[in-house]
This record gives structure tokens, sequence and C-alpha cells, in this order.
């Protein structure tokens, strides 16, 4: 697509109508990831019935902006209270939270800001560029490949969040794997760790156990702290400085590419991409103990990522039909509603359509720096709210934002049993995060390994023969060895 094709399409949208969606949806699906349990999927599908009978360009400018502030939102709960927004936020928590409490808070939000700005520019670059080409790279996965990306970002969570001792990151993420099979099965329909009980026939939901995992587990955390804790910060300075952003400049480049291509993938997700994005800017940076105590490059490297993430999720709708990820399936969905039918023959259909994606995708941009660097003193006004009367909120908002996904009270209660194992987890040095996203993957490998071997009639040598999954695996063995201690003594003592 050509540069004068997206400046037409842009100049389309300068009018006060797209300007005014394009604002009060992007802050509206900024308050959405901020609020715990308040995913970008359930801002999306909110608003995609509301949107049902706005002229399909306008639907597309609120859906859009919606997601775009979403992803970006869920930062600002990850800095100030340790609590993603969203699962894409989770690795914002690892360096944003730590710069919070050194009084950093503002600066921590701005560089969110701006590297989220970048990163969801360069995925609307790539969705200009790239969209045939990546679509085509994204086609060649298979069952086989989705099943080992599943293991292979477990893998990396693990190693990222727990430090000390990676084995214990590695056994969170597989028990997160674990519970994600309970309930009856995508294929057959057999009942699996249900016990009998009618309430787990349809699985654990997401959100109770990323709430109770992050949230309420954050709450008791907090609430034992003493009493004359507290957090102090003072906005010096929101807008990060042009020399800050070009030292850091390979992070950003590596990142973006790196959200754009697992974004291009149906099915991983915004949060596979911030930890992958994570774990290669701590392998390359030159100053690695930094990470996980405040670092600069850490926070910009997830953030970057996440959003990048967006306009790659949205390359193989618009090319493949196929969703990158769970608010592009939404996304997809909303496109049919509005009489647009995204796939091959979108090209030839409306030509300028993924012009005018592109368009809308700038303009959301364009909206979320804006609201996100002019909010900035108000929200770090949270830290300084007492702990007796923020946790209380906080709480509520828990406990609403796990009702709300199906009105289910017993959501509620596996909310606080979670709350409860996510306390016991942090005080013996289990990290969450591995678990969480085991939980998140554990669907998608359980549907591509089960139709892998359907399809070879039980036979796994595909999944060691394959390329690509060739690749994967030798990734996932180069993490595992790297954090053996083992393996790097073998190494001094054939060096010697």
């Amino acid at each position: 697509m050509s540069i004068s094709v997206l400046f037409s399409e842009f100049m389309e949208l300068m009018n006060p109508t797209s300007i005014f969606n394009a604002f009060w949806a992007t802050g509206f699906g900024i308050i959405v990831g901020m609020l715990p349990g308040l995913t970008a999927t359930m801002g999306v599908a909110l608003l995609t019935g509301l949107t049902f009978r706005f002229m399909p360009e306008q639907a597309m400018v609120v859906l859009i902006s919606t997601y775009v502030g979403s992803i970006y939102g869920g930062s600002r709960s990850a800095i100030l209270l340790n609590i993603p927004g969203t699962p894409a936020n989770a690795a914002t928590c690892i360096d944003g939270n730590p710069l919070a409490r050194r009084g950093e808070a503002g600066y921590a939000i701005g560089l969110a800001t701006t590297a989220s700005g970048i990163g969801t520019f360069f995925g609307l670059v790539c969705l200009a560029v790239f969209s045939p080409l990546l679509g085509k790279i994204a086609l060649q996965f298979g069952s086989w490949e989705f099943f080992v990306l599943s293991i292979f970002g477990i893998v990396i969570c693990g190693n990222l969040t727990a430090p000390k001792d990676p084995l214990k990151g590695w056994i969170a993420g597989i028990a997160g794997l674990l519970l994600s099979q309970v309930g009856q099965d995508p294929i057959q329909a057999l009942p699996r760790f249900t016990f009998g009980q009618l309430q787990l026939m349809g699985g654990l939901s997401l959100i109770p156990v990323l709430v109770g995992a992050y949230g309420v587990g954050e709450i008791i955390e907090v609430m034992q702290r003493p009493r004359d804790y507290t957090v102090r910060t003072k906005v010096r300075q929101v807008i990060p400085p042009l020399r800050d952003l070009f030292r850091y400049w390979k992070t950003i480049l590596r990142s973006g590419i790196i959200g754009v291509l697992v974004g291009a993938i149906p099915g991983v997700g915004e949060d596979t991409a911030s930890w992958i994005s994570y774990d290669t800017a701590k392998r390359f940076s030159d100053r690695p103990d930094e990470f996980g105590k405040g670092s600069h490059e850490g926070l910009i490297a997830a953030e970057t990522a996440n959003n990048a993430c967006i306009g790659g999720a949205v390359i193989p709708v618009l090319t493949l039909a196929v969703p990158g990820s769970a608010p592009a399936a939404v996304l997809l969905a909303a496109m049919w509603l509005h009489g647009i039918r995204p796939g091959p023959l979108l090209p030839i259909e409306q030509p300028f359509f993924i012009g005018t994606v592109t368009a809308i995708f700038l303009l959301s941009t364009i909206a979320m720096v804006v609201l996100g660097l002019s909010l900035v003193r108000p929200l770090v006004k949270v830290l300084q709210v007492p702990r007796m009367i923020l946790m209380p909120v906080v709480f509520t908002l828990c406990c609403v934002g796990s009702f709300a996904v199906s009105g289910r009270l017993f959501d509620v209660y596996l909310m606080f049993l979670f709350g409860i194992l996510g306390y016991f987890m942090r005080r013996n040095d289990f990290p969450a995060a591995p678990m969480v996203l085991g939980f998140i993957l554990g669907p998608m490998a359980d549907d591509n390994f089960r139709r892998a071997m359907i399809i070879t009639g039980g036979d796994i040598s595909p999944f060691f023969t394959r390329p690509i999954s060739i690749i994967l695996w030798l990734l996932t063995l180069a993490v595992i060895l790297g954090r053996s201690t083992l393996f790097r003594k073998m190494l001094r003592s054939l060096k010697k």
C-alpha cells in the first residue's frame, strides 16, 4: 500500500465525528484496561453491540480505538499497583512497579506511553506494508507448531519471573497448563477433572484466575505491610527525553519486530509477545542485572511489543479471516456484523479497506499518546491514597470484574481461591505469571496437540521433524540449558 493511499485515508478521517469517536473510545479502552478483571476482549465485545447502527467506518474507529486503549491502559495498574490490567501487561509489572516504588511513577508511565505509541505505530506500518508476506508466514504454522510455541512461551515466562530458581517458574507454568484442562475437552466434550461438580463442566474462567492470582494476592500482600508503609512519588518528569529513547533504539526496533511477528501468528496474542520481547531484551542488554529492579529497557521492551502485536494480530484478520488474538477475534466478528468480509478477496472487494484500518490505527495511536500523557499526573495520585481506602476499592473492582464475565457467583469464589493460592505462591517464591500464562496457553496447546495426533494417527514425529517445530524446540532447549547450573559448569570446564 502506497503512502499516498494511507495519507488520503487518514485525511478522510480528519472530521469531527471520527476524532470524537477515536478519543472517547480510546479513553474508554484505557479505563477498561486499567480496571482489574476487565480485558481488551471484554471492552471490544461490549462496544460491538453498541456500534451495530454505526456506519462501518465509524464502528471500526470505535472498536480499534478501544482495542488500542485497552492494551495500553493495563500498564497503568501494572505500574501503580503491580496488578496487570490485562494479561498483556503482566511483564510490565516486573520493572514498572519497582520504578514507581522508588519515586519514578510519572516517568515510568510516560515511558510506557511513549513505548506503546511507538509500538502501535510500528505495528500499523507493518500492517500496511507487510500484510501479504506476514500472512503467508503465519499460514505455515500448523497444529504441531502451535503446541510447541505454547511450551516455548511457558518456559520463557518461568525463566524470567523466577530468577533465583527457574524450576519454580516452570512448575508454576505446568500447574497453569493442568488447571486449563478442567472442564469438557474441546473435541469430544468429555468431562475432565470436574469431580462431578456441574460448575466445573465449563472449565475455569480466565478472569477470576487472573484477578485472583494477581489482584487478591497483591491486596493480601499490601495489607500485611507495616502501617506506615506508603509509596511516595513526585511527578518530576513525564515525557521522556529523546536521548533516553535513542539509547534503546535497538530494543525498540527488536521488540516491535517480535510483537508484529507474534501477533501475525493466529491465536497467540499480546501476552506472549510481551514475554518473548522482555526475555530477548534481557539477553541482549548490557545491564541484565537491572531487569526486575526497575529497568527502563525492560519496561520499554514489554510495552513496545504488546502494542506492536495489535497491528500484527490484525494482519491475519484482514488477509486470512483468522484472528491473531482474542480481541482480534471479536474485531473479526464485528467486521462480519457490519458487512465487511475479511480474507483473500478483501483487496478486490474493498481495495482501500486495509488503508482505512491503518489510518484508524494511526488516529487511535495519536489519541492514546495524547490522553496517556495528559492523564499521568492525576493517576499518579493513586499511589498516595491510603491502602485502607484503596485496597477495598480494588477488591470491589476485582469482585465485579470476576462476576461480570458470566454472571456466576462461583467465579467470585474461584477468585478468592486463586487469591489465596497466589498469596502463598508469593510467600514461597513461586511466581504467579507462569501459572497464568500456562492457563492462557493451555487450551491452545490442548486443542492443537489433539488435532495433530488425529491428523497423524497418533504419530508424534512431526512435532520434532517439521522445520519450524525444530527451531522452537531448539530455542526452548537453549532457554533451559542457559539456566542449568550443571550445563554452565560443563561449559566452564570445557573452556579451561
